[in-house]
């Protein structure tokens, strides 16, 4: 499978760590992939290098014209106030420190908002129930990853956090009957939104309260969310202190890609 990534292309971060995701994926299923950068390290690719893309990319991925022949960000790291670099999320070596980085981040840009005191403590926790998410649920070998990019034109700052385990909905849905009867008919738009408005989990109704909780401080503060499933994506829009259906962009029968991959969007003046 060979992925163009042509002249003038712009990655986003959300959909720069779900690139990464999937072609480790398919890496990780024996497949052959290769993706090929039509400016090469002056165009997306520099960019990637500097977020740190290519620390993290299977070492049986091509990369055409060459792989970049240094870490832009090792030699860089921490050097842009308005970046937190691709990080991992492993099960065996846990960064502890990541929601504190990427709160930090997130305060820099966002100090100016009548509500900065109240949003930081809210960020920590949205990133450290996310984070902490893919270390119970994931039920993966591969990294999940976290990364942070501010756009200061757009007024926008974006927190990405991807894994490629199982997915929200492959691990709810078969205990659904079960556990909540009620809303065993409900479509996979409905019931993502009620995993984040009811704290919905496999485990029964008490153990779902992170995503619910994070959803909450979300969109107190205005948030968009932005989740990735396999074969689906579903950008949710608060409207009236709620996610609601009506108020989603859904997008169905999308390529297959494994896990859950949630993106938060924060204006930056409030």
């Amino acid at each position: 499978m060979t992925f163009d990534v042509p002249s003038g292309c712009k990655i986003m971060v959300e959909a720069a760590i779900r690139f990464l995701s999937l072609a480790n994926q398919l890496a990780a299923t024996t497949r052959r992939v290769r993706m090929k950068f039509e400016e090469g390290d002056t165009g997306t690719m520099g960019y990637l290098n500097r977020m740190g893309f290519f620390d993290h990319l299977a070492a049986e991925v091509e990369v055409l014209p060459s792989r970049p022949g240094y870490s832009a960000a090792e030699a860089h790291r921490g050097g842009n106030a308005a970046l937190v670099e691709i990080a991992r999320i492993s099960k065996d070596e846990r960064d502890e420190e990541l929601p504190t980085r990427l709160t930090a981040a997130l305060m820099r840009s966002c100090h100016t908002r009548p509500d900065a005191a109240e949003l930081e403590g809210a960020a920590w926790t949205i990133f450290a129930e996310l984070i902490d998410n893919v270390f119970s649920h994931s039920s993966t070998v591969l990294d999940g990853y976290a990364a942070l990019q501010v756009y200061p034109k757009g007024d926008r700052l974006s927190v990405a956090v991807s894994d490629s385990g199982l997915g929200i909905m492959q691990t709810l849905r078969p205990t659904i009957g079960k556990e909540f009867p009620r809303l065993t008919d409900l479509s996979d738009t409905q019931l993502l939104v009620e995993i984040f408005r009811q704290g919905l989990s496999r485990h029964g109704p008490d153990r779902g309260c992170g995503l619910k909780g994070s959803a909450a401080k979300a969109i107190k503060f205005q948030a968009v969310l932005d989740v990735r499933l396999p074969r689906q994506r579903v950008v949710l829009i608060p409207a009236r202190g709620a996610y609601k259906v009506n108020t989603a962009d859904c997008y169905d029968g999308l390529p297959l890609m494994w896990g859950t991959h949630i993106g938060f969007g924060f204006r930056l003046g409030g």
